[in-house]
């Protein structure tokens, strides 16, 4: 019987690491691998064919360098700490949503509000959860840069020397404990508002059960964020958008580069 459970215990460990390359929801997800590969392909035969596709693409240096086999490592503990629960234990979202929605129905009229639906309404739904949601990873990202009592835990992720897409996950437990409070408390109260507004209900655009906007992201290059290879939007486009380009210079060891760049989608928290 003990074997047995700690079969079961490996086999659900295993498929907990293996979720994150097959859940839409995570940016590791196969499909995004896949429209990367397909960007950097584009990217390499745009900059001339200087040296053959896959050493572009996967230079030695950087993926058997000793900080890729340490994002490897951190993986598979924050992995763990997932699939545990202990992080699930953390998020406290739908106590702030029943919390926010109570007292905004027990200060409201008593006339009959009407259901609001229309494709219309979930793109607003799903605009302002992508705006929410990106302007929660500003401000933890921002406190943990701002804030040196705070510095040491993100100082885990800056640690990296070279980059590659499992350098994003490259995080200390207490950061991802920050950031998920910082969801529960501003998602939870966004929620109930739109729950509010909408009576009841709020369908977002959804694609294979994601954020549409957060899909749509995460197939632009969302991977190529944390890599050596360069993506600039242009300078108008990165008033808007954070390009990959814009991260790997906040990742910059130069001083100057330093404190900016704090955005995960939006520029504009930045020069707001």
């Amino acid at each position: 019987m003990q074997q047995g459970t700690e079969l079961d215990s490996l086999f659900q460990w295993l498929v907990g690491l293996v979720m994150p390359f097959l859940s839409m929801e995570s940016r590791m997800a196969a499909l995004y691998l896949a429209a990367t590969a397909v960007l950097v392909y584009g990217i390499w035969r745009l900059r001339g064919r200087r040296e053959r596709f896959l050493a572009f693409a996967l230079p030695k240096s950087v993926y058997f360098h000793r900080s890729n086999w340490l994002d490897i490592k951190i993986f598979v503990v924050n992995a763990t700490l997932t699939i545990s629960g202990v992080m699930a234990a953390l998020v406290f979202t739908p106590l702030v949503v029943s919390v926010v929605l109570t007292l905004l129905s027990a200060g409201a009229s008593g006339d009959t509000q009407q259901a609001v639906q229309g494709w219309e309404w979930q793109l607003i739904a799903t605009l302002v959860m992508v705006l929410s949601m990106d302007f929660c990873k500003y401000w933890a990202h921002y406190i943990h840069h701002e804030w040196r009592a705070l510095w040491p835990f993100h100082a885990v992720h800056h640690s990296a020397e070279v980059l590659t897409p499992l350098t994003a996950g490259r995080n200390h437990p207490v950061f991802l404990i920050i950031r998920s409070v910082i969801y529960s408390l501003v998602l939870g109260c966004v929620q109930a508002v739109m729950l509010f507004l909408f009576v009841g209900q709020v369908d977002l655009l959804t694609i294979g059960g994601a954020n549409a906007g957060y899909v749509l992201f995460n197939l632009v290059g969302s991977n190529l964020r944390h890599s050596h290879v360069w993506l600039s939007y242009g300078p108008v486009l990165e008033h808007v958008f954070i390009s990959p380009a814009q991260h790997q210079i906040h990742h910059s060891r130069a001083v100057r580069h330093h404190n900016k760049n704090y955005g995960e989608i939006f520029a504009f928290w930045d020069w707001m």
